[in-house]
């Protein structure tokens, strides 16, 4: 059978690959534990749920408009007023299936063929296949371990060329869980306006975020230059709701319409009780995102303390979202281990850990951690690991 040219250049996802191999060795009878998926290990909130339950209740199961309801599109402009004093229209939001699926339709809606996207490494391993997809080609920037996985507008000035079309930036990171100050995330957009280049702000976690580090985003300098801004965000990871597959976007009324006639073709609209959960989340208390986040904070210093006790190791403190990424690379050229794919397989063998490898995320030398696990779940992995690193 003769599959689509365009799929040719796209990878399957390295974390599913993980939890594949995973499988495997727990149908062999294997104790495992993973350190590689990328979502809360909380249960939605009680109010979230019980919106949902109310929606079918009242038979809200019809189809909807396609950009969203009008509700839940107020309601993120009311979110942004409440976190960040700005409150962008309803003309200027879209809903879609999930964070992903914003940048996706972004990305098929602003690319043309050979457009150059600047992605700094590491990055959230979907950016680069979607870009492709989109028909564009994606340039990685890297920034290492050693300068703390740490942008700034100096390098990304001298990265910027003619064919530059979109940057993108990710604060926090994943898989790094690197942020910036406001001032400094304003740099870094400021510099691809001053050169009209398009940025995309991918701001899924902000309000996962560790003091003294505070919640920031480039939503005024969408209210300023729309036309070039555009900011992203949903209720995946703040709200403990990935399996709701509730995402949003707010940019120029024209790129969201572009959007919203691509995605009527596509997927149409959201889940309705999903959009009925979503308006429970993002209007009402917040007090669920700070429980959950002094618990990711208590376990990133519990596994940041053990980590940075292994000989030849270096991993930046995370400031938000709920990953360490460690270079590793110490221990490629023992027992056997070329890379990061090959030191993940070791420790899955020897110590029943699953890790993501930092290949995909544009960094062989590193590995992902996931801490979004219950504390003693946690050091226990992290223990056994110990018990047989690499010699």
């Amino acid at each position: 059978m003769n599959i689509a040219d365009r799929l040719s250049c796209i990878r399957p996802s390295a974390t599913l690959a993980v939890n594949a191999k995973a499988l495997e060795l727990k149908e062999q009878g294997r104790q495992i534990v993973s350190l590689a998926i990328g979502e809360p290990d909380f249960p939605t909130p009680v109010h979230i749920c019980a919106a949902a339950k109310k929606a079918i209740d009242e038979g809200f199961t019809r189809y909807t408009a396609v950009p969203g309801i009008p509700e839940l599109r107020r309601a993120v402009g009311t979110y942004y007023k409440r976190c960040y004093d700005l409150e962008p229209p309803v003309e200027s939001i879209l809903v879609s299936n999930g964070g992903k699926h914003s940048l996706f339709n972004y990305f098929q809606a602003l690319l043309n063929p050979g457009d150059e996207v600047i992605i700094p490494a590491p990055y959230w391993l979907s950016y680069p296949d979607m870009v492709m997809l989109a028909g564009g080609v994606p340039i990685s920037l890297p920034v290492s371990a050693k300068e703390g996985f740490r942008l700034t507008p100096e390098k990304l000035a001298q990265a910027l060329t003619p064919k530059t079309r979109l940057f993108i930036l990710n604060a926090p990171s994943n898989p790094t869980g690197v942020s910036y100050s406001q001032e400094e995330l304003d740099a870094l957009v400021d510099c691809c306006i001053k050169k009209g280049v398009y940025v995309a702000s991918d701001e899924i976690y902000d309000r996962i975020v560790y003091a003294p580090a505070r919640a920031i985003s480039a939503i005024r300098l969408w209210q300023s230059c729309p036309e070039l801004v555009t900011v992203f965000n949903g209720c995946a990871k703040s709200f403990s709701m990935t399996g709701w597959r509730v995402g949003y976007c707010v940019g120029h009324p024209h790129l969201i319409k572009a959007m919203d006639t691509l995605q009527g073709q596509s997927t149409s609209n959201v889940c309705s009780i999903a959009q009925k959960a979503a308006v429970a989340a993002l209007e009402g208390s917040y007090d669920c995102i700070a429980e959950m986040t002094a618990a990711f904070q208590r376990r990133r210093d519990l596994a940041l303390n053990i980590l940075s006790s292994w000989k030849g190791v270096i991993c930046p403190k995370p400031e938000g979202a709920f990953y360490l990424f460690a270079d590793m690379s110490c221990y490629f050229g023992k027992n056997a281990i070329a890379n990061s794919s090959d030191l993940c397989t070791y420790f899955l063998e020897k110590a029943g850990v699953a890790l993501v490898p930092g290949a995909p995320f544009g960094d062989d030398a590193c590995v992902r951690f996931s801490y979004a696990v219950a504390d003693e779940v946690l050091e226990q992995a992290l223990k056994s690991m110990e018990g047989v690193l690499p010699e």
